[in-house]
């Protein structure tokens, strides 16, 4: 049963015909060429061939760099390549990779990011032997702009295997990053595309809550992704302007229905208490320094707005000192 609602692309089935591949790599790119090499890179050299992975970039209408370019150098014949008729967003171009796949798993690969060998090889063993999984996902590992290994994610069990309350986890705070994630084309089919009210980040979250809430989730041990980590990415206008807290509350509000009744508002509590621990400890400190003092203290203004825990205001006694102490020493 499929379930409708105005904010979610709707994705529907593959037209029958042609026999769908088993994997659909589709990536999403917007001025990150310069990456994509390395992108591509990953999957082709874990090729099963066309009729059984479609690989496929999506682009949204690029305009420092020539995906198109790098498509034809690396792919020759064998990558897929759609440019958007103009510029549309993040969500909207998500969502154009997920209507434009045919396989049965749906691996959403950022055109930055990349996968190590046996990633496709490990997540098919997953579903192939638990049928009632409706998306698996790895551990993965941050990488900066060179691709030099910076930390790995934290591990959420010791062995593979399906996950025990995942969805109480997830609920709380984002525990994964997109690369390491593959999801049941059908489950999209059901649950529909990422949700339109998210202007800025954290669209993934949401939708590993939903799917969390409707399905079993597999996780692999393994550090089989890599996410790239950008020294400028916190310094666009999301940060600045706080819309990246906005969201994050957003989200909370979004996904308390998911939840089960008896723990959804404990576990909203919790969430906007992590993020706002998050803005305080990692954005504001980030913001200050690179000198942009109104973003800090812009950051700080809407974790506000997600909780005053004790937590929180202990997380802002400890910046506002150590902020204290550094100007304290820059005056002598």
């Amino acid at each position: 049963m499929k379930e409708q609602h105005p904010y979610r692309a709707t994705i529907p089935p593959v037209p029958e015909g042609e026999p769908p591949p088993l994997w659909s790599v589709m990536i999403p790119t917007y001025n990150c060429a310069d990456y994509l090499r390395e992108t591509l890179a990953s999957v082709l050299a874990q090729d099963p061939g066309p009729e059984i992975m479609q690989i496929e970039v999506v682009d949204d209408q690029s305009t420092k760099d020539d995906p198109k370019a790098v498509v034809e150098e690396l792919g020759r014949g064998r990558v897929g390549f759609y440019q958007q008729p103009q510029n549309v967003g993040c969500i909207k171009n998500f969502n154009t990779c997920l209507q434009r796949s045919r396989g049965h798993f749906i691996h959403l690969l950022h055109g930055d990011d990349c996968v190590r060998d046996g990633f496709y090889r490990r997540m098919q063993q997953a579903f192939e032997s638990h049928f009632e999984i409706g998306a698996a996902f790895c551990r993965h590992i941050y990488v900066d702009e060179h691709g030099h290994w910076l930390w790995f994610s934290a591990l959420e069990q010791p062995e593979s295997g399906v996950l025990n309350n995942w969805l109480e986890q997830i609920a709380v705070i984002n525990r994964l990053q997109p690369p390491s994630m593959v999801v049941r084309r059908d489950a999209y089919e059901r649950l529909g595309g990422f949700d339109s009210r998210i202007s800025c980040c954290a669209e993934d979250w949401e939708m590993w809550v939903r799917i969390a809430a409707h399905y079993p989730v597999w996780y692999e041990v393994e550090p089989l992704a890599l996410y790239r980590v950008h020294s400028t990415s916190l310094t666009g206008r999301c940060a600045r302007t706080g819309q990246n807290v906005r969201d994050l509350r957003r989200i909370v509000e979004i996904v308390h229905p998911y939840l089960p009744t008896s723990i959804a508002s404990k576990l909203s509590v919790q969430a906007r208490e992590n993020w706002a621990i998050y803005a305080i400890k990692y954005i504001a400190p980030q913001m200050l320094d690179i000198g942009d003092k109104v973003a800090a203290s812009t950051q700080i203004q809407e974790a506000l707005k997600c909780s005053h825990s004790l937590k929180v205001m202990k997380e802002l006694a400890s910046l506002i000192w150590q902020t204290k102490k550094f100007w304290l020493k820059a005056q002598y």
